[in-house]
Formats: structure tokens, sequence, C-alpha cells
């Protein structure tokens, strides 16, 4: 299992798509990512100025990211006394992934009952980017995929609060799964993503539900 990745593996998406997102956004994928990676080491303490260099940007934008990132459960800021990276146990991954299997099949079945062509590309997307992920063995890639395939799964659903209820314990998630993966977890995670994107966008509704099961299952084998 390979350690956390470099600030150099960690860069600040300069896509057309990141381009589009507010500079808050921006902020918050950043250090969701470095949190995610490890690169925000898990227990440690760090404070505002820290996270202003490493992302290169200004202070209401990262102010706004730490805020939400603290909502999340992924920060708790300390008044006076610094920002704390919430420590990782791996014994959590069962409860992260216990209240995330109701709420991920109501995503995935209301996602392939509601969404539309600009919801359906945009998941052919994640898929593309998630099956070169795997051929490659290209973690940020992946990471990339999985983020934008959740974001498009939220808004697809057309359900905010189940929405809202995921996408916390999806970055957990991920966290989790950087922290536990295996040589084979790349290529068994995009498969199961591609699984689900394939049931969302041919409209089957109990497919999706079956497809978001076999995620959740899939990520327990990677449970202490």
């Amino acid at each position: 299992m390979s350690g956390p990745l470099t600030n150099n593996d960690v860069q600040l998406d300069t896509s057309p798509a990141a381009s589009a997102l507010s500079l808050s956004d921006q902020a918050y994928r950043l250090l969701e990512r470095h949190i995610v990676t490890l690169s925000l080491q898990p227990g440690s303490v760090t404070n505002e100025r820290v996270l202003i260099e490493l992302t290169g940007m200004g202070r209401t934008p990262v102010r706004e990211a730490i805020q939400r990132l603290a909502w999340e459960g992924l920060m708790e800021v300390r008044p006076r006394s610094g920002i704390a990276i919430t420590a990782l146990d791996p014994k959590d991954f069962t409860k992260v992934l216990d209240a995330r299997e109701g709420v991920e099949q109501i995503l995935c079945r209301d996602a392939a009952r509601y969404s539309g062509t600009y919801e359906h590309d945009k998941l052919r997307e994640a898929a593309v980017m998630m099956k070169q992920a795997a051929t490659t063995q290209d973690i940020p890639l992946f990471l990339d995929a999985d983020k934008a395939f959740d974001e498009v799964l939220g808004s697809a659903s057309l359900n905010p609060y189940a929405t809202r209820l995921a996408a916390p314990l999806q970055s957990h998630s991920r966290r989790f799964w950087f922290r536990l993966r295996r040589d084979e977890s790349l290529a068994d995670s995009a498969a199961a993503h591609t699984r689900m994107i394939e049931a969302i966008v041919s409209r089957d509704e109990n497919s999706a539900v079956e497809s978001a099961k076999q995620l959740i299952a899939h990520l327990r084998t990677l449970t202490p």
C-alpha cells in the first residue's frame, strides 16, 4: 500500500471544468484532496496561513472551504489553537459505510429515474476517466473521477436532502479507501462505479439500486 501523495501530486485543477467553479469550490476541492490523500496528516494541527500557502488562494475562499470541510467532519476549527485534521481510525470505515449504504441506493434510484442527457454525458465522462485510471494506475485521476461522479449523482437525483447527507460520507469514504486500498482496489472500484453509471444511463432503477449495494459491498472488503 503506497503512502500519501506529495504536494506536487495534489495540484489545483486548471481544466475548463474547474475554472467554472467558484474560488471557494476550488479551494475546497484542493484541500479535500490533501485530506483524502493524507497529505494533510490525520490528527495533525495546522492553521489558516499554512492552508492559504498550500492552495495559493486568498483568505476568503480558503476560510469558506475550511467551514465546509469542518461541517463535513474532515476538519475541526479550534479557536486560538489551530485547525485539526480529523483523525483516521480504519475501524470507523464500517460506520461510514453503514450510514452511506441506504442513501446511496436512493441517489442511484432517483438518478436513474430523473437524469437527463447532460447528466448522462457527465457520468460517461466519469466512467472513461475511471477506466483510464485503472489502466494506468493513476490514483489522482480516479479520485477526480470519483468526486465528479458523486457530484453528478447528487444533481441527477433531484433529491437535495439525500445529496446533503451523502456528500460528507462520500468524502470520508474516499479517505478511507485511499488509506486501506490494496493493489487490486483501483480496478475493482472503477468497475463497481462503471456498473452504477451503466445502470443509471440505462434508466434501470432496480439495477441502479443493486449496483449501489454492490459498491458498498466492495468497499466493505477493505474494512479491517
